[in-house]
């Protein structure tokens, strides 16, 4: 089976989109539909049939799918409580999905069970959620896409019923980046591997084994790619910063274009690369900046083909311009 390459794309994303770069895609997911009163919500999809249409002329053969969710986007939870307003959400999927000629739907809900993001939650989350999942189906049909975009970590699988889910859904998405960020110790937010000297959770081979082993298929398993970073400022300087104290939790940093455009050897910026984690970083003597480039994509490109997993998905197009790190995924998954 050809390995997927899919891109998280909001309509910025869409519109900055070369025909050169739609045609190394095999899906992309349009971000974000939300829920507003227990139905679907295109507001900040406004003109989708647009988009849609305009991916399609790019690459025919491109499976364009409408993504609900995303963070802090909230409604999920109480939606799902009830048969009657699974059922409505569903058929307002499905006008959606038939109306702008979609082939699919992805959900994004982060994440059930918890209230993390500032959302509605329960713990009849764990089970809703399949329910939901098994709506969508019914609402899109055997011949539509079904996903999920997953968190990274051990919360995800024990607030939902993987094994069920992956029988439902067509491929299950694992957000393999933001793994270590909240918190003032510097570490890679979207590594591979375990870094030396620190825990062995939060990165993505430990993130696909435990979906694995709660009964996810690899062949139904798409990993994350990172186009943005995450930063911490007031490191110590010490160990080029990585496993640092900082006076910051790693906030969003800059994307992959702004690095590209005004960090990399740039205001004594230095990239360093962490050959077991099969990461890199940046770090200036107090900013640390975590981030993906073509070496750590390569590594990623790797995995996937040897372990036989789906493919790798990443968040955002428009985070990088130059097309640099998706012509990295491109040629790494060929």
């Amino acid at each position: 089976m050809k390995p997927m390459l899919l891109g998280y794309a909001t309509p910025r994303g869409v519109q900055q989109m070369t025909r050169e770069e739609a045609r190394m895609l095999t899906h992309v997911n349009l971000a974000f539909g939300l829920i507003r009163d227990g139905l679907l919500s295109l507001s900040g999809l406004p003109d989708l049939r647009g988009l849609r249409d305009r991916l399609k002329e790019l690459n025919p053969s491109l499976r364009v799918v409408l993504s609900i969710g995303g963070w802090t986007a909230g409604g999920f939870s109480l939606m799902s409580r009830t048969e009657e307003g699974r059922r409505a959400f569903g058929a307002s999927v499905k006008k959606a999905l038939d109306e702008n000629a979609l082939d699919g739907v992805d959900i994004d809900w982060e994440y059930p069970c918890s209230d993390e993001a500032g959302i509605d939650c329960d713990p009849s989350d764990r089970e809703n959620f399949t329910l939901l999942l098994e709506e969508m189906r019914r609402a899109a049909g055997k011949d539509r896409i079904v996903s999920i975009a997953a968190g990274g970590g051990d919360y995800f699988v024990r607030d939902t019923e993987m094994d069920r889910v992956a029988a439902i859904c067509d491929y299950v998405q694992i957000m393999t980046y933001d793994l270590n960020c909240f918190t003032h110790t510097t570490r890679h937010h979207t590594s591979l591997y375990a870094m030396e000297g620190s825990y062995p959770q939060g990165n993505a081979d430990y993130c696909a084994r435990i979906f694995e082993a709660a009964g996810v298929p690899r062949e139904k398993m798409v990993l994350g790619v990172a186009f943005y970073s995450r930063k911490w400022t007031g490191v110590k300087d010490a160990c080029h910063g990585l496993l640092q104290e900082a006076e910051s939790i790693g906030g969003y940093g800059p994307s992959y274009q702004e690095l590209r455009d005004g960090y990399l050897g740039k205001d004594g910026f230095v990239r360093y690369f962490d050959d077991t984690a099969k990461a890199p970083w940046l770090f200036d003597g107090s900013t640390f900046i975590t981030y993906e480039d073509e070496a750590s994509i390569q590594e990623k490109c790797r995995y996937v083909r040897d372990k036989g997993l789906r493919g790798l998905m990443y968040w955002e197009h428009s985070c990088d311009q130059s097309g640099t790190l998706l012509r990295a995924l491109h040629e790494g998954l060929r």
